[in-house]
């Protein structure tokens, strides 16, 4: 039998009534295209590129030298080498690949080149252009075939492959010897210890992030039960008050479709908390969250560092390297302090929102992904717009969602809730066995404006826990500008005061709060020490004592 005398008709045998097909004499299944690409997708996911690489290499290799025994048992050739040409042939029958015209022998100096290959296809429908070579299992199938029917191990290997961008893939066979060193490592996917290798490392990351994750959580959860039992607390976020209810609401309503976000607020105020609650209530909470902030990176570095560059691309460059934009494919990029971005990195990113692909420093072909991507800022990017600084294409394309983060003075009910959640987490660090705030530390953070909101609050805490002196937080042991907090500004509930009453309880309240220093509290009133030696003497608090030593309450 020849090679060109291989038909469908032929090797192909269907048996509607017991229900099993038959390839080459041996029982097939048909399996869809589609559904090996999600195996392969999960393998990626799951294990990692090596293990996955590792497993569909090998499963093409037995699968290859099967149906190489199962040719040479079922079929009579014209040659021994009619069997060897015969695998290509075969696994263009069954739908692999397509053989280009005249190229069928792996063996030959010009290798074999076939077009429409389901792997490549797949890996293109699931990760979108590779880097490197992604026929992992016909390469396998292909060196099982050649090694069974030659009686030599025969190792087949791309080095053009359409899931690179290429017209078609291009495979060479070679033994291990003819392949020297060049290629030595990808010789190792088809050694069967290099499975167990993978997986090994596969398993142990998986298990030590597990771990961990579940250590910190079982941490929070203690601390959380410990300090603020009446809090919602979805993801680690307090969520007492009801502007912090709202945001986080919103939160999750825009996290279930793929929009762009944009969030706003105060520095401090936990803008990268609410784009990671985003993330982990979405579809993608198992891909990856990649934060980076852009005010910290200059022009050419953050062009680098989000798309990448090619080997050459400037001086340093001595290898390709992904950048972010890849590195979080099927996850979230979070471009913290997106306002600080240039104009010419502007142009950049509205490409890349607009066309979903990026192109490496250096390099003259795109490259498809699949990215959602959150912004921050704490700047009005519409007065930016309204400046010129900032692009109003661009604006309008971060923005599809806005989400205000409220600043801490804003949300008043969650300050104590944080800072006995800070507190606890804090002591954890520092093994100290410190749990609560005294009552009048817990009256001066409610005080306090906290212009540097939640990451004040949380530097606040870990200062208290160095020094405190007992089992709680005192008064003393809060930051300077803590402690000498006046009482809040009233808001208005009721009907309006005259002024001179509010006056008068501000003046008696912040005299309290300096422990009748009336010296003190005129400077910090920032009225001469008379005026305020007049006043309380209006208001009936006098003493015999000279103005500015009288304490509070001491008769004339």
């Amino acid at each position: 039998m020849r090679v060109e005398d291989l038909a469908h008709e032929e090797l192909l045998e269907l048996d509607p009534e017991g229900g099993t097909v038959r390839f080459a004499g041996q029982r097939a299944l048909v399996i869809d295209a589609v559904a090996m690409g999600l195996l392969r997708k999960y393998l990626v996911e799951n294990f990692g590129t090596l293990a996955a690489r590792t497993v569909l290499t090998q499963f093409g290799f037995a699968h290859g030298w099967r149906m190489a025994e199962a040719m040479e048992s079922d079929f009579k050739w014209d040659s021994p080498d009619d069997w060897v040409r015969a695998g290509s042939r075969l696994h263009a029958l069954e739908g692999l690949f397509q053989i280009a015209p005249g190229s069928d022998d792996p063996q030959s100096p010009d290798g074999i080149v076939f077009v429409a290959s389901y792997e490549a296809e797949q890996h293109l429908l699931h990760f979108g252009r590779a880097d490197v070579p992604v026929c992992w299992t016909i390469s396998g199938l292909t060196s099982g075939y050649l090694s069974r029917s030659t009686g030599k191990e025969i190792y087949v290997l791309e080095d053009r492959c359409m899931g690179q961008g290429y017209a078609a893939c291009h495979l060479f066979g070679r033994t291990r010897e003819a392949w020297g060193n060049d290629r030595a490592e990808e010789l190792r996917f088809f050694e069967p210890n290099r499975l167990k290798e993978c997986l090994d490392v596969s398993l142990q990351r998986v298990t030590e992030t597990l771990k961990l994750a579940e250590r910190k959580l079982r941490e929070h959860r203690r601390a959380l039960v410990c300090v603020a039992k009446d809090v919602e607390e979805p993801l680690g976020m307090v969520t007492k008050s009801k502007a912090m209810r709202d945001v986080v609401e919103l939160a999750r309503r825009v996290a279930k479709v793929d929009a762009t976000v944009l969030i706003t607020g105060e520095s401090g105020s936990g803008k990268e908390r609410i784009a990671r609650l985003v993330h982990d209530e979405s579809t993608r909470a198992a891909g990856p969250f990649i934060a980076v902030n852009c005010g910290a990176i200059t022009e050419t570095l953050l062009e680098g560092e989000l798309f990448g560059h090619v080997r050459g691309a400037f001086t340093g460059a001595t290898h390709d390297r992904s950048g972010l934009f890849e590195g979080a494919n099927g996850g979230t990029l979070f471009l913290d302090e997106v306002g600080e971005v240039s104009p010419g990195m502007q142009v950049k990113l509205l490409r890349v929102l607009q066309e979903r692909e990026i192109r490496r420093v250096g390099e003259n072909k795109s490259r498809r992904i699949d990215v959602r991507v959150a912004t921050a800022t704490n700047r009005d990017l519409l007065h930016g717009v309204a400046e010129g600084v900032f692009r109003k294409d661009l604006y309008y394309r971060l923005k599809v969602v806005e989400l205000r983060v409220p600043s801490l003075r804003e949300r008043r009910d969650d300050v104590l809730p944080l800072a006995r959640i800070l507190l606890t987490e804090a002591a954890g660090r520092m093994k100290r066995d410190i749990s609560s705030l005294s009552p009048d530390a817990a009256d001066q953070l409610l005080r306090y404006e906290w212009p540097g909101n939640v990451r004040e609050l949380e530097n606040a805490m870990e200062r208290a826990v160095a020094l405190a002196r007992g089992k709680r937080v005192e008064r003393e042991d809060l930051p300077e500008e803590v402690r000498d907090a006046f009482p809040n500004p009233m808001t208005l509930s009721g009907p309006v005061r005259p002024l001179d009453e509010v006056e008068k309880e501000y003046i008696l309240a912040a005299l309290e709060l300096n422990g009748g220093n009336q010296t003190h509290t005129a400077l910090q009133l920032k009225i001469g020490s008379a005026t305020l030696y007049r006043k309380l003497k209006k208001y009936g608090v006098v003493a015999a004592r000279s103005p500015s030593q009288r304490p509070l309450g001491e008769a004339q």
